[in-house]
């Protein structure tokens, strides 16, 4: 059953990718932890776990949006047993941002007040996940999880990516959002419902197809003047064995670092002149 809060003319403007819903438990909390994977195999099943374990589905409802995995991590019975109400499968074109833009349209269509999300390569804490929660609920529009700050901690982080968040990433989006951030690449993060159907903000385009979306929000919300917080938690890389990440090689890097400053140069920026145009879907 569709609840959405936004007027029928500004749904009709959004771009989602195809996805298809293999499972739909409906909605029974008011906030909902997005887990976005592709090919995760055992570690989101991990995550799953740990999640269990504090509890996380007597607070928010988890929904789960695939981009396609083919390693049979994600049998429906598994994932029922585990707390899990949605799995979303996308079935459109595009990588994290079209799955993010699939999930958080999905949430806002079903009445979520606020919408968490979390990688699914198990390298987040979950027990942070209620303070999060908590922050929305006091009128934090934009959460961002922060491994730099007092509380926080960094573990077997590689090196490379270290100095780049600390010293490139986290002070170029600071200076051009006017929010002092310290870690700003990574998915945990929360935002509220408000933020995500402001029309000047408009996270529902198809610009946002790779990993444009993280970037830009980090950007835009703080420049529109919303509230936003970092929150101390635990980021932990495996000591030995491949690191989980999409991100990697000079393709990879530089393809966060074009999005940046695209990002931060408004490149990204809803032209005024759509706010409120209808978009083909």
């Amino acid at each position: 059953m569709m609840t959405s809060d936004s007027p029928p003319e500004m749904r009709g403007t959004w771009q989602v990718p195809i996805f298809d819903t293999p499972l739909w438990l409906g909605r029974q909390r008011s906030y909902c932890v997005v887990i976005p994977v592709i090919n995760e195999g055992a570690r989101i099943q991990s995550l799953l776990a740990r999640m269990a374990a504090y509890n996380i589905a007597e607070l928010t409802d988890i929904i789960i949006v695939d981009g396609g995995s083919t390693d049979a991590s994600l049998g429906l019975e598994s994932l029922q047993q585990q707390g899990v109400r949605a799995l979303l499968v996308k079935t459109g074109p595009g990588k994290l941002s079209a799955q993010l833009r699939c999930a958080y349209a999905f949430a806002l269509d079903q009445g979520y007040e606020g919408i968490v999300t979390i990688d699914g390569n198990d390298k987040d804490d979950p027990e942070a996940i209620p303070r999060f929660v908590d922050a929305l609920q006091g009128g934090v529009d934009f959460v961002q999880a922060s491994r730099f700050i007092a509380g926080g901690g960094a573990e077997n982080t590689p090196k490379s990516r270290d100095l780049a968040i600390r010293f490139v990433h986290a002070p170029m989006l600071s200076l051009f959002s006017g929010f002092h951030w310290t870690d700003t690449t990574q998915g945990f993060r929360a935002y509220s419902k408000r933020v995500l159907l402001d029309e000047k903000v408009a996270p529902f385009r198809n610009v946002f197809s790779g990993y444009e979306l993280l970037a830009y929000l980090s950007y835009r919300i703080p420049r529109l003047g919303y509230s936003c917080a970092e929150m101390p938690t635990v980021r932990r890389y495996p000591m030995t064995g491949d690191v989980p990440t999409k991100i990697s090689g000079l393709k990879g890097n530089w393809s966060v670092l074009k999005v940046l400053f695209l990002a931060c140069f408004g490149s990204y920026d809803a032209p005024a002149a759509q706010i409120g145009q209808r978009y083909p879907q």
